[in-house]
């Protein structure tokens, strides 16, 4: 079922995370292991996040380096499939333009067609490491609404190839990232919902928001989207903080701001376990006022780890 869809029929405000796809080496049990305690709060979706190539320098012998092309977290398309054979749940996979061609986007929207995987999100992606600005790949998007485009293409049947005969449509539902903080790269939030509005003018059927602490910004945001005519659903995206590390790693990683009363509270903290309830409790009271305010879906961020969202979502669904 489409996400849109599941949105539409549906008045009550829905759980929903998103989950990473094990290291090279681990097995997916783990990742069943943290799933599992979450399918209590019946999410009706699950996200699996996507990692593009990255290029690492390997010591030899000799004192030299060689490049090495590695990917840390393969499987997102496998991992799709076993979440929605095991749970019976739809499972989002993420799309990147960074890391890949048309041509091999298209093969891989094929493939999840061929699985019944009808939800993808369409994101950019991060430059690669050591890229100062994102580099598209030969031949590939350079922005997100491009690859949402040629989603779209495909949902009508239009395919890279203009000589292909059988040319059956596919039938995405299509997800956006939004930023209610504005992305680190736009000069301005103005601009930056405009940049947005052209991936949901391209065809995206909803947006969900890179994570944030103050449901102010994602208020305001909100407001200033449907005055930009932007009118599709806009999930918030929440993450617990979890350790005093983050207080300074997140807002470098994510171009967020952390309020000051939070901060302060972690600051005072004498270690990560009182860290971590004072992030689940400023998660809950996010979630119960989002809540409270009739979001379509509550999205959150668990990097991984289920315990501290399932603490959350107990005290709120």
């Amino acid at each position: 079922m489409k996400i849109i869809d599941i949105i539409r029929n549906t008045k009550e405000t829905l759980f929903s995370f998103e989950i990473l796809p094990p290291l090279k080496g681990d097995n997916i049990y783990d990742v069943y292991a943290n799933i599992d305690p979450l399918m209590e709060f019946k999410p009706p979706f699950i996200n699996v996040t996507y990692h593009r190539e990255e290029t690492v320098l390997r010591p030899l012998p000799n004192g030299l380096y060689e490049q090495k092309v590695v990917r840390k977290r393969p499987g997102t398309v496998g991992l799709c499939a076993a979440i929605m054979h095991r749970y019976k749940v739809e499972a989002v996979p993420h799309l990147l333009c960074g890391g890949f061609s048309k041509e091999e986007t298209e093969n891989v929207l094929i493939e999840l067609d061929f699985l019944g995987i009808q939800n993808v999100l369409a994101l950019r992606g991060d430059s690669q490491k050591g890229q100062r600005y994102f580099i598209p790949e030969p031949d590939g998007h350079h922005y997100a609404y491009q690859l949402v485009e040629q989603i779209q293409n495909l949902n009508r049947g239009i395919y890279l190839d203009e000589e292909i005969e059988n040319n059956t449509p596919t039938n995405f539902c299509i997800g956006v990232a939004g930023y209610p903080e504005k992305h680190f790269e736009a000069p301005n939030l103005s601009i930056d919902i405009q940049n947005l509005k052209r991936k949901v003018d391209a065809g995206a059927d909803y947006i969900v928001t890179q994570l944030f602490f103050d449901n102010r910004v994602y208020f305001d945001f909100v407001e200033k989207c449907r005055q930009a005519g932007i009118t599709v659903p806009i999930i918030p995206g929440i993450k617990p903080l979890a350790t005093k590390k983050q207080l300074s790693l997140i807002p470098h990683m994510f171009h967020v701001d952390i309020p000051d009363d939070l901060s302060i509270e972690i600051l005072k903290a004498k270690d990560n376990t009182t860290v971590r309830q004072i992030g689940i409790e400023w998660a809950i009271q996010q979630s119960l006022e989002l809540k409270n305010a009739g979001v379509p879906v509550i999205h959150y961020y668990s990097m991984g780890k289920s315990d501290n969202i399932y603490k959350v979502a107990a005290a709120v669904f």
